[in-house]
């Protein structure tokens, strides 16, 4: 499991130079990158490390509003803060391709409001990675934990959102008319052992039982 780091699809992006320059200068200026891994620190954005081949450089930290899909300033040129829904939750960090809904249509409901098409990169998920350390974080509370699914959106930047901000929508299986969720959190921790008065078998070394 992976620690502070994890390593994600190698996607090639277009680095926004200003990012690249300590958002001095370098607006509207664009750098050929290759994604190498995202980093997750507790209360901040995910911090992307980037392969940029003209220059043989690693660029590190940047967040993801800092990556385009074609050099060119997107319209509408959305905020980090409609490009990722939450902050990091914990140090530990994994990413997955949930392979069965990524060639779907995915569809963000931004926080600034409407909605926006897009195409799945990945999801990075969150837990706590060590029992010896004071889980001061939500990671692992049913309630509160959020993936963070990688979506390049249609206007040309990548978001990372949860998923009861999106649709996820199959070109076979979804009806014309979506239904609307009426779902609610779940608040519950599952669990098999010691639940309920089950029977024990700590008295019997047979194979089948």
């Amino acid at each position: 499991m992976s620690y502070l780091i994890t390593n994600l699809p190698a996607q090639h992006v277009y680095v926004r130079k200003e990012y690249l320059r300590d958002l001095e200068d370098g607006h509207g200026e664009f750098v050929k990158g290759i994604w190498v891994c995202a980093k997750s620190i507790p209360g901040r954005a995910l911090y992307f490390e980037t392969y940029l081949p003209d220059y043989g450089a690693m660029f590190d930290k940047l967040p993801i509003s800092a990556f385009v899909s074609s050099p060119e300033t997107p319209d509408p040129d959305l905020p980090l803060t409609d490009l990722q829904f939450w902050n990091c939750m914990d140090y530990g960090v994994v990413s997955v391709v949930k392979q069965f809904t990524a060639s779907m249509t995915y569809e963000a409901r931004l926080r600034s409001g409407g909605s926006m098409r897009g195409t799945y990169v990945c999801t990075l998920d969150n837990y706590h990675p060590s029992p010896d350390t004071v889980d001061y974080s939500t990671s692992e509370t049913p309630s509160e934990h959020k993936s963070m699914n990688i979506v390049e959106l249609e206007n040309g930047q990548y978001c990372a959102y949860p998923n009861n901000r999106l649709r996820i929508i199959d070109t076979s299986l979804s009806p014309k008319q979506l239904l609307v969720p009426d779902f609610k959190c779940s608040t519950h921790f599952f669990a098999v052992e010691n639940e309920t008065e089950a029977k024990t078998y700590g008295d019997t070394d047979a194979y089948y039982y």
